[in-house]
């Protein structure tokens, strides 16, 4: 399926805003996200084209941004910070809570499509950590304990 005309005026209107196509191209790649879910290779080609830029220079941006999802995900993304202070505070007992409770480890969507998991360096909660990002809006929570993953994943079912 190919990017609806909105999207692709909107990637038009990114680059003018932006100052050019190379600096809308992290903004396009959020419009397409928002848009579809997710990035797919075709919409990835199709942005690139949109901006004039090379398939390969949108990819490399893609791929750095752990934000930037490549493949589907499912309808509420934890993104768990693995980050040192996230480590020192009891983030492994928490990352072990969480795979075992969605039955899942980090990249992988659960079997229902609800919940994916993804490990992600320093989200800048670091006074609250262990921290992780939920749901579209990236919604910080923190401090987390094993015991709060009822309330964290519940809350998103």
């Amino acid at each position: 399926m190919s990017l609806s005309p909105a999207i692709r005026t909107a990637i038009a209107q990114a680059a003018a805003h932006h100052g050019g196509p190379k600096a809308a191209m992290l903004e396009a790649l959020k419009l397409v996200q928002e848009a579809e879910g997710w990035v797919s290779d075709a919409h990835l080609k199709e942005a690139a084209e949109a901006l004039g830029v090379t398939t390969a220079e949108i990819d490399s941006l893609a791929t750095f941004y752990s934000q930037i999802f490549r493949s589907p995900v499912g309808d509420t993304v934890i993104l768990l910070c693995d980050g040192l202070s996230c480590f020192l505070c009891g983030g492994d007992a928490v990352r072990d809570a969480v795979m075992s409770r969605l039955g899942i480890g980090f990249g992988e969507t659960t079997p229902d499509g609800k919940f994916t998991l993804i490990n992600i360096c320093c989200v800048g909660g670091c006074d609250l950590a262990p921290v992780a990002l939920v749901g579209p809006e990236r919604k910080l929570v923190g401090p987390l304990t094993a015991d709060d993953l009822d309330a964290l994943i519940g809350g998103a079912r």
